[in-house]
Order: C-alpha cells, then sequence, then structure tokens
C-alpha cells in the first residue's frame, strides 16, 4: 500500500465502525482515546503513557473489517511512529502494536503536543532519527467507554487531555 493510498478495501463494510468513539486502557496502563471520524480519518487523544498528553486531529488511517463486529485500524504518522488497532466492539477489547522509531524511545516528550501545530517539526525530527531500533510495543486494551458519535464530528476531540474535565478519561459504559 502507497503511503498516499488511505482508501478501505471495502469501505461499504466499516458503517458500523465509523462514528465510533472509545476510551481504553492498555495492559501496561496507558490510556487512549480514538474517534473513527469516518473511513479514512480518525482523531484521538494520548491520556497516559510514554507519550501521554499528545493529540492528533484528521490521521489518515487504513481501516478494515475483519467480521461483523471487528476492525483493523492502521496508520504511519509524520513522526515515522507505525500504529495497528484491531478493535473488537463486542467483546469491549483491542490489540495494539506500536512501532516507535528510535528517536522517540529515547524522547518520548519531543511528541507531546497538539501534532497537527507542529507537522513541519514532527518531520525533521523523524527525517533525522535515529530510526533503529524500533521500539516495539505490543498490548492488549479493555474499551472502558464506547458511544456512536455519528461521522466527521469536528468537535468530538478538539482539545488537548490536559484541559479535560477531571475524571474524563475514568468514564465507563
Amino acid at each position: 500500500m502507497s503511503s498516499e493510498n488511505y482508501e478501505s478495501t471495502k469501505p461499504e463494510t466499516l458503517t458500523r465502525f465509523i462514528g465510533k468513539h472509545f476510551i481504553y486502557t492498555y495492559d501496561n496502563g496507558w490510556q487512549y482515546e480514538l474517534y473513527v471520524k469516518n473511513a479514512m480519518t480518525i482523531d484521538y487523544r494520548i491520556h497516559s503513557g510514554m507519550v501521554g498528553g499528545r493529540w492528533v486531529k484528521d490521521q489518515k488511517v487504513h481501516i478494515v473489517r475483519l467480521s461483523d463486529e471487528v476492525f483493523k485500524v492502521s496508520w504511519t504518522e509524520p513522526t515515522g511512529t507505525s500504529v495497528s488497532v484491531a478493535v473488537n466492539l463486542v467483546e469491549r477489547h483491542l490489540h495494539g502494536v506500536i512501532f516507535f522509531p528510535q528517536w522517540i524511545a529515547q524522547n518520548p516528550s519531543k511528541t507531546v503536543c497538539f501534532q497537527n501545530d507542529h507537522l513541519p517539526l514532527m518531520q525533521s525530527y523523524r527525517d533525522t532519527g535515529p530510526t533503529y531500533p524500533i521500539l516495539v510495543i505490543d498490548e492488549f486494551a479493555k474499551i472502558t467507554f464506547l458511544e456512536d458519535c455519528g461521522a466527521d464530528n469536528d468537535a468530538l476531540i478538539a482539545c488537548g487531555p490536559e484541559v479535560l474535565p477531571a475524571g474524563f478519561a475514568k468514564q465507563t459504559n
């Protein structure tokens, strides 16, 4: 797949996934939030973990349906980080693999920002490196909060995690 091609192989199969907004906690304690904006785009916030405080809007992704309620979202960020997350909506768990370039492993705080405002800087860090060895984070997570917010809701993830109300990421349903 070309880095410019983010169209799903079967976008018509994604209707049950588009608009899903969920908060999940990996077994290692890291907490993330993801909104499936449309068939090619997500927004997300990282509430805790190695790059806690980071947030991104309009990240281009590749999404596929693996079964009725199981989907896989994959992408490569301007930082050089690659991510693949398999989401099981019925059992409310997921499995994620994050491939961090070495420059992030050495200094993760460089990426803790609203990425969209710093794209040239993130790309320069990526290009400067070092890339290898890649730090692979391979973890299961539990989805603690899940809702359907419809497609293309730009207001849903519109601020960094540090300005959210206390306890926001701890909500469950």
